[in-house]
């Protein structure tokens, strides 16, 4: 396929967006808002890729159904966060657009997951009409760091393609350590600190090497499923761009919303 059927004068922006707590997609709350204000001020695009904490796969997987289903992976949550569906169409050229993109794996054609709650949750508040295409991309759980620092170097061309490329995630995700009060522990709130300070210092090495940044990084990232997605969108952040941060909030004792754009 050539990737010229979608072209685009303008180079789209890449997020990556702090999901957190599935009920932030019924809730109204300062994440909430800052999603649905995010979705106002972005240009529209064509189409939509997403990289979600929630899909792990051996090998890299890429959905390709003409209409994805509103996937709810999580439990014991109020019925109304089940009752909740998000009808976006799927697109069958984006995911061979990004078949013919990523060369560092051989990226398989899926018809059975669909749109999981790192993706809905989000997209609800920021594109609530669910018209544009939306695809997803796997997270290869066998790979390292850099394995996926790297495929999200090889997505750029799609940025010219009019496809808005999300990575959904948390920099600080502990749920064995959680609590349930509106603030962050003292090592989520340093990590998390020290993970925007590098990000704005433009040192991706040390952000993919994150086991080197001390006990910190081992209590913020005891499985790296939710981190990873912030790897794809710095990996797509030209020399030239900035990175503006719309969420910075440590909460639940354990849980960054840190979400930034870059452009």
């Amino acid at each position: 396929m050539n990737i010229s059927h979608m072209s685009s004068e303008e180079k789209m922006p890449v997020l990556f967006v702090g999901h957190g707590s599935p009920m932030n997609a019924i809730e109204n709350n300062e994440f909430s808002r800052a999603w649905i204000e995010t979705g106002k001020i972005l240009p529209r695009p064509k189409a939509i890729l997403s990289i979600s904490a929630h899909w792990e796969t051996n090998g890299t997987g890429v959905t390709a159904m003409d209409a994805p289903k509103t996937i709810h992976d999580f439990g014991g949550f109020p019925p109304a966060l089940y009752e909740m569906q998000y009808p976006a169409p799927g697109s069958l050229d984006l995911a061979d657009m990004i078949r013919e993109v990523i060369i560092s794996a051989d990226v398989r054609l899926d018809q059975k997951w669909g749109l999981d709650h790192g993706t809905w949750s989000i997209l609800c508040k920021m594109f609530p009409k669910a018209d544009i295409p939306v695809v997803q991309l796997s997270l290869d759980q066998s790979k390292e760091a850099s394995f996926h620092y790297l495929l999200g170097k090889e997505l750029k061309p799609l940025r010219n393609q009019g496809v808005l490329i999300i990575g959904s995630g948390n920099i600080v995700h502990n749920l064995p350590m959680m609590s349930w009060k509106d603030e962050g522990y003292d090592w989520a709130i340093e990590f998390d600190e020290t993970i925007k300070r590098l990000i704005l210092a433009g040192d991706h090495e040390a952000i993919i090497n994150y086991e080197n940044l001390g006990e910190t990084s081992l209590l913020s990232i005891p499985t790296n499923e939710h981190y990873l997605p912030l790897l794809y969108i710095l990996a797509l952040q030209d020399r030239h761009e900035q990175v503006r941060f719309f969420t910075d909030k440590v909460t639940l004792g354990s849980i960054s919303m840190r979400s930034l754009w870059v452009e």
